[in-house]
């Protein structure tokens, strides 16, 4: 089966980068499946994991948010964060979930509420991720 060369690159690391089969990511629009000779393609993602599918094995990462590139052999991810299942602090996860979802009870201001609903996603993204590990 043919490959193309997946890169996820945050501002402070290379996440990933390797070859594979097939990735599945959410976009703003919808779900993506991205097979190698994809037409060349540029989206903004959603906070969701992206499904990576390697050699009849799958993986998932969280990426926060960011946008995805799609050239012809390379797809390049640039994320605002992302994390493999293993790099994921589960405790620290549910506890960002925990004081996001007070913060949305209290609803003190539009800013507040908007910035808990961001913590709210990245924590579930991040406690999907670790539990499909």
């Amino acid at each position: 089966m043919s490959t193309f060369l997946l890169e996820i690159v945050t501002p402070e690391r290379k996440v990933f980068a390797q070859e594979v089969n097939m990735i599945i990511v959410k976009g703003v629009e919808g779900e993506l499946g991205i097979l190698p000779n994809h037409i060349p393609l540029v989206t903004p993602l959603k906070i969701a994991p992206v499904t990576v599918k390697q050699n009849g094995k799958q993986e998932h990462i969280a990426v926060n948010g960011g946008f995805m590139e799609v050239r012809k052999d390379k797809v390049v991810i640039l994320a605002e964060s992302a994390e493999l299942p293993e790099q994921i602090d589960i405790e620290r996860a549910k506890a960002a979930k925990s004081r996001a979802e007070q913060r949305l009870s209290s609803k003190k201001d539009e800013y507040d509420f908007k910035r808990a609903e961001v913590a709210l996603q990245k924590a579930l993204n991040r406690i999907e991720v670790f539990g499909r590990k």
